[in-house]
């Protein structure tokens, strides 16, 4: 596994960063989440190496993350984005709508988005997803800017490798209840 250093997440992924996070929170008892593996069908394989060389996937994965924290429902995606502007494309409509019923059923859908250029973290709410995803479809931007993101969301990270998305969580449980009053 990789390294982080100043420059951003040097020979590592973003998904390796949350995993590690994962393995830490659960070792703490405050988070169990599984990383949800895209279902692939293998084409070509490479007997030698006993590896796949050429597979499709079998049906559209709807998020990367699933479990739960503290007896809250959670799913999450992460994405990684080295201009300042988020094309919506990257988000699928049935990712939208797995987020949206997974909310009404009770539990938290949102986003981790990884900047690399500006070594940034950003917890995106189900809601500001939604947000943005109305615009475009109403014919507005396709895409939104760094510049329209809550800077309270911003995460930094920690011990230089963790993703501390429990803490954009706890915020959003308090605007959530900010709402309710």
């Amino acid at each position: 596994m990789g390294t982080w250093n100043s420059r951003g997440l040097r020979g590592s992924t973003l998904e390796d960063m949350i995993n590690r996070t994962n393995e830490r929170y659960l070792e703490k008892h405050l988070a169990l989440i599984q990383k949800i593996p895209t279902p692939i069908t293998p084409v070509k394989m490479d007997k030698e190496h006993r590896q796949i060389t050429l597979a499709y996937f079998e049906q559209r994965s709807t998020v990367d993350y699933i479990g739960a924290v503290q007896g809250i429902p959670v799913c999450f995606d992460a994405k990684e984005c080295v201009a300042d502007t988020f094309p919506l494309q990257n988000i699928h409509e049935h990712q939208m709508k797995f987020m949206g019923e997974f909310e009404r059923q009770g539990g938290i859908a949102f986003l981790i988005i990884y900047y690399s250029a500006k070594n940034k973290l950003y917890y995106m709410r189900y809601q500001e997803i939604l947000k943005f995803w109305n615009r475009a479809k109403e014919g507005g931007r396709k895409s939104f800017r760094f510049e329209e993101l809550d800077a309270a969301f911003f995460m930094e990270l920690k011990s230089g490798c963790y993703v501390p998305y429990l803490d954009g969580m706890n915020l959003d449980l308090e605007l959530r209840e900010e709402l309710d009053k």
